[in-house]
C-alpha cells in the first residue's frame, strides 16, 4: 500500500503576466501575455506530489467564491483527497499577482485571503488524519501560529515532517526541532542562519548551523548550482539539470512535492533529490505554477534522457 502524504498549506489563484523583461520602478510595459492559473505553495506541492505518483491528502482553506470551488475541482482531477479542504465563509480565496521576465525570473505578491482562516481548530479536527499519515509537508503561506501548532503537534505524535521554509519570515525557532527535513533556498538559509551570502562554498557550514537547531536533514537548494544535502544517510552536492528556463514560479514547490513522493517510495535521500531536481527542471520550462508540474512519466523519461 502506498505511503500517505499529507500536505497542509495554501491555495491561491495566480494572475500571471509574461513579458520580455521585468519592469523598472514606475515603468509600464505593454505587449505582455496573460495567464490565469491555480497556485499557492501548499496546493502546488500537493499537485506535484500527486502527479509524481504520491497518495496525497490536502488540508487547506479556500474562499466561498467561484475560485474556491474551481480549485477544489482541480485538485480532484489529480486524485488528491480534498475532504479536508475547508471553505471560509464570506472570505475571498487567496490570490497572487505574478510578473515573469524573459529569463524566467519573477516578481510575486500574495493576498492570503482564506489561507489565513486555516487555524488551530481545523488542525485539531484532523488528528486521526495526521496520525495515519507517513509524512506531513508544510510551507509558510499560512498563519505563523498554525504552522507552529502543526509542527508541535506532529513532534508529539512522532510524525515525519518536511518543511519548505518559504516565504521566509519570523517563527519560533524552537519549533524547528520538530522538522525532519528542512528545504531552504539561499535567501531562506540566510534568514535562518544569519550568513549574509549563501553559496556552494559555505552551504555545508550553513547546513550544519541549521542542523544544530535539532533538524534531522537539511537540503539547501542553490539554483543552477544544484542542492546540498546534510543528513545521516548522505552529505554532499547533487547537481542541477540544465534546461532553458521560461518561468521559475513553483520550481521550489514542485521540488518539495516530488521529493516527498520519492521518499515515500523508499528512494534514498540522494536518489530522491535527483528525482525532485528533475521535476523542478521540467517545471521551469513551462509557464504557470500547477500547469507546469510534471507527471511521473515525464519525470522518468527526463531522468533517463539525462542520465
Amino acid at each position: 500500500m502506498a505511503k500517505k502524504i499529507l500536505v497542509i498549506g495554501s491555495s491561491n489563484i495566480d494572475l500571471i503576466m509574461k513579458m520580455d523583461r521585468l519592469p523598472d520602478k514606475g515603468e509600464t510595459l505593454t505587449d505582455c501575455s496573460f495567464l490565469q492559473a491555480f497556485g499557492g505553495k501548499g496546493a502546488n506541492q500537493a499537485v506535484a506530489a500527486a502527479r509524481a505518483g504520491g497518495s496525497v491528502t490536502f488540508v487547506s482553506s479556500v474562499g466561498d467564491d467561484d475560485f474556491g470551488t474551481s480549485m477544489i475541482r482541480n485538485y480532484q482531477k489529480d486524485k488528491i483527497n480534498t475532504e479536508y479542504v475547508f471553505t471560509a465563509d464570506g472570505t475571498p480565496s487567496g490570490s497572487a499577482l505574478i510578473m515573469v521576465g524573459g529569463d524566467g525570473d519573477n516578481y510575486i505578491t500574495v493576498a492570503p485571503g482564506a489561507n489565513y482562516h486555516l487555524r488551530n481548530n481545523h488542525i485539531d479536527s484532523i488528528n486521526e488524519l495526521m496520525q495515519s499519515s507517513d509524512i506531513i509537508v508544510l510551507q509558510y503561506e499560512i498563519l505563523t501560529e498554525t504552522l507552529e501548532y502543526v509542527l508541535t503537534k506532529a513532534g508529539k505524535m512522532g510524525i515525519s515532517t518536511l518543511l519548505n521554509f518559504a516565504p521566509a519570515k519570523n517563527i519560533d525557532q524552537s519549533c524547528l526541532a520538530n522538522v525532519s527535513i528542512l528545504v531552504v533556498n539561499e535567501t531562506e538559509t540566510q534568514y535562518l542562519t544569519g550568513i549574509p551570502v549563501v553559496s556552494p562554498d559555505n552551504a555545508p557550514e550553513a547546513a550544519k548551523k541549521l542542523q544544530n537547531k535539532g533538524i534531522e536533514t537539511i537540503i539547501i537548494t542553490l539554483g543552477i548550482n544544484g542542492s546540498y544535502i546534510l543528513s545521516g544517510e548522505y552529505s554532499g552536492f547533487i547537481p542541477a539539470y540544465k534546461v532553458n528556463a521560461v518561468d521559475a514560479t513553483a520550481a521550489g514547490d514542485v521540488y518539495c512535492g516530488s521529493l516527498a513522493t520519492a521518499l515515500m517510495e523508499g528512494m534514498s535521500m540522494r536518489e530522491s533529490v535527483r528525482f525532485s531536481s528533475a521535476a523542478a527542471a521540467l517545471c521551469v520550462t513551462k509557464l504557470g505554477a500547477q500547469p507546469s508540474a510534471p507527471t511521473r512519466q515525464e519525470i522518468d523519461i527526463f531522468i533517463n534522457q539525462n542520465s
